[in-house]
């Protein structure tokens, strides 16, 4: 008796467990064979992150994040009053260099005249027959201007192809900082959309790629979704299989996804964070897939549970054995 009044008081005591479903349904999938794996959505231009060409600092800010641009389209302009500065003095070289070729034209024309007239009086003493008319001291002597001013031509020719040489020189310099103010304006690649904008008017950026960018373009339409797969399971991965996507959170935001490639080298698996350090033992072979269709909330760089219909051993081995 008093043995089941204790074995009573126990179970009365004994709280009870009630049955709850989760806020959530977690994330399922129709497949008998699966592989599951996380994917990465990505533009399909994959994520282009832009750098200046020059260093300095910002201008203005042409565009705002999740904006639309075309290709050529301005994104951001650096400050350029070196630039312009630099330029007007070349331009004001090469206006030098260049009425520097006109006075080394005109001495070409001043110096062949005075050759014409000194062949002139030369011919005229030759055609004397006389001797007592012009001596031949005379005749030697316009030679010899003849001579002179031949060479006064040769020169004056060679200073306008040295005139004319520094004008291209100056002309150069001039297209140098052209090109550099034409650089200084960062313009979109492609079309597509503005996914990451870190920069402000007034900050300074320095010119090649930035640890962390400060400008990330991609095209949105259509997505792309990386995916890891892990190298144990990489071989039950073939192109033609069935791919279904679920957003993280909400198994019921469900997408088909359609094979665009394998990336050729299996990689270290990296997390998600960005850092170069965080690293876990395990490679993975990535595998990009097309999203079908638009009409889900998804943004770059959001994760996804993702399962693909997967070969099981028996039909890996089968497939196998009918390769030559």
């Amino acid at each position: 008796m008093v043995l089941m009044l204790a074995t009573a008081s126990i179970i009365h005591r004994y709280p009870q467990r009630v049955l709850t479903e989760p806020p959530m349904a977690p994330p399922r999938v129709a497949f008998p064979e699966r592989v599951a794996a996380v994917g990465l959505v990505e533009a399909s231009s994959e994520n282009i992150s832009l750098g200046s060409h020059l260093p300095g600092v910002v201008e203005k800010v042409f565009i705002t994040a999740g904006q639309d641009v075309k290709a050529n389209d301005p994104l951001v302009r650096l400050d350029t009053r070196a630039l312009e500065a630099s330029l007007a003095e070349r331009r004001g070289n090469l206006a030098v260099r260049e009425a520097a070729v006109q006075t080394a034209l005109a001495r070409v024309r001043t110096a062949r005249a005075a050759l014409a007239e000194v062949q002139r009086n030369l011919r005229f003493a030759e055609a004397v027959s006389d001797t007592r008319s012009i001596s031949a001291e005379e005749v030697t002597r316009r030679r010899s201007a003849v001579e002179i001013a031949e060479a006064e031509v040769q020169t004056a020719e060679a200073e306008v192809t040295a005139a004319e040489s520094a004008v291209i020189a100056a002309a150069a310099a001039v297209k140098s900082v052209e090109i550099d103010l034409a650089r200084s304006v960062v313009t979109a690649p492609i079309d597509g959309r503005v996914l990451q904008l870190r920069v402000r008017p007034g900050e300074y950026v320095a010119a090649g790629p930035a640890v962390q960018p400060w400008l990330v373009l991609g095209q949105v339409r259509p997505l792309h979704v990386r995916v890891d797969v892990d190298e144990h399971e990489a071989w039950r991965v073939h192109p033609g299989a069935r791919v279904i996507a679920q957003v993280r959170g909400n198994a019921a935001l469900s997408t088909l996804l359609t094979f665009v490639r394998f990336e050729p080298m299996v990689v270290p698996k990296q997390s998600l964070t960005g850092a170069s350090t965080e690293r876990v033992d395990t490679r993975v072979m990535q595998v990009l897939y097309q999203v079908e269709g638009d009409d889900l909330p998804l943004f770059v760089g959001q994760q996804m549970d993702v399962f693909i219909e997967a070969h099981n051993l028996q039909n890996a081995v089968s497939e196998n054995s009918r390769l030559p």
